[in-house]
């Protein structure tokens, strides 16, 4: 049996080099001209060899790009909702051509793979970031991240040889899309439900899984665990809470833990798109998307990445949305509730930021086991000290 829903684009994208590919790659990389990609690029890298970012093959070219920055569609009107771009300065840019080809080299130096460049051309950062992010504003850490870009844009397709380091921590629990889909089958779950996080699971994070896992067969708890801002909880830690929580509170046969090293965007509305488009090629059938998902300050509304998935024609998606108001744990009527569900005032809801968590834990203080379980606290609390 296989899993009820199609990768995007109708076939899973396999751009890795096999044993001989990746030896002959080796061989002949030293005379070719080199690009260094950042720590995005290089997870994009990643997760386009194994099909998570079906149906893109590569980096993108100039007419892929400038759909996606401004109608969200690639260039045959695939629905797509970022650009997927590898930078080069000038002086290596020059050495450069359509029909050439150039070796990819981690922030390490390893030799991770070739490009066979289809197009060098230049870009507007600015119009980038209005248009994906919704903001030019270089305190963004989104738009930041663009604007830190080289000048030019190298499209065209990869072949991988070297996947992406992770910790010792993650390594046990990477799989690819073709794993994933598979393990789904191995259980017999037609419908399963994908949830993003970039932080520990607590109980109305928890209450909103469980809620979905009434009308699936499985939940995919897809952390991700790429590159994400410094304050942000290290994904080593978050991997502690995850394993604490799911051992003592979720059944083990309707629940799936996989990583995505994908980095963060911090896009809102639009990568919220994204994330769907991906946990579609992992095999979910379905996607939970809540209050102000992949966004950071004050720069999107609550609800924004709800109405532009709301916006969008499901057939063009493929996953179907499950939207979640915001969830807290209710004094008054003793247990999770959400703005839909209860009644009462804010004064009888237990809701904390993350500020307020990050303040609690410095502190020496426990968060009440109204907001997390105690094993994650305790967790967190271990790892603030």
């Amino acid at each position: 049996m296989t899993t009820a829903i199609a990768p995007h684009g109708g076939q899973l994208i396999n751009r890795l080099a096999s044993t001989a590919e990746a030896e002959e790659i080796r061989t002949r990389a030293g005379g070719l001209p080199r690009l260094t990609l950042s720590a995005r690029e290089s997870a994009d890298l990643d997760l386009i060899a194994v099909g998570a970012m079906s149906p893109l093959a590569g980096f993108m070219d100039r007419a892929d790009y400038q759909r996606t920055v401004g109608e969200m569609r690639l260039a045959d009107d695939t629905l797509w909702s970022l650009p997927i771009t590898l930078s080069a300065p000038p002086e290596a840019a020059a050495a450069l051509g359509a029909g050439s080809e150039a070796a990819l080299h981690d922030a390490a130096g390893r030799l991770v793979g070739i490009i066979e460049v289809a197009e060098v051309y230049p870009y507007d950062k600015q119009a980038e970031a209005r248009n994906v992010f919704g903001t030019d504003d270089e305190d963004h850490p989104g738009v930041a991240s663009v604007y830190r870009q080289h000048d030019l844009l190298v499209g065209g397709a990869v072949t991988v040889v070297e996947r992406e380091e992770l910790e010792e921590v993650l390594r046990p629990y990477r799989q690819d899309p073709a794993e994933t889909r598979a393990a789904f089958a191995g259980r017999d779950w037609r419908t399963i439900v994908g949830f993003q996080t970039r932080n520990p699971v607590h109980r109305a994070h928890e209450y909103i899984q469980k809620a979905a896992l009434e009308i699936v067969d499985g939940l995919l708890l897809h952390p991700l665990v790429g590159e994400t801002k410094p304050d942000d909880i290290p994904a080593d830690v978050r991997m502690r809470c995850y394993e604490a929580l799911l051992e003592g509170y979720y059944p083990a046969g309707h629940v799936h833990l996989s990583v995505l090293p994908a980095a963060m965007r911090y896009a809102g509305p639009k990568e919220a798109v994204f994330h769907a488009l991906l946990r579609k090629n992992y095999g979910c059938t379905h996607f939970i998307v809540g209050r102000d998902h992949a966004g950071v300050g004050s720069y999107y509304g609550t609800y924004e990445a709800q109405d532009l998935l709301r916006s969008l024609p499901p057939d063009d998606l493929g996953i179907t949305p499950l939207y979640f108001d915001h969830s807290f744990y209710c004094r008054r009527c003793e247990g999770m509730a959400s703005m839909k569900t209860c009644p009462h005032g804010a004064e009888e809801r237990v809701i904390l930021s993350g500020t307020q968590v990050r303040d609690m834990l410095a502190a020496g203080q426990v968060p009440p086991m109204e907001f997390t379980r105690p094993e994650v606290a305790r967790i967190l609390m271990e790892t603030a000290a």
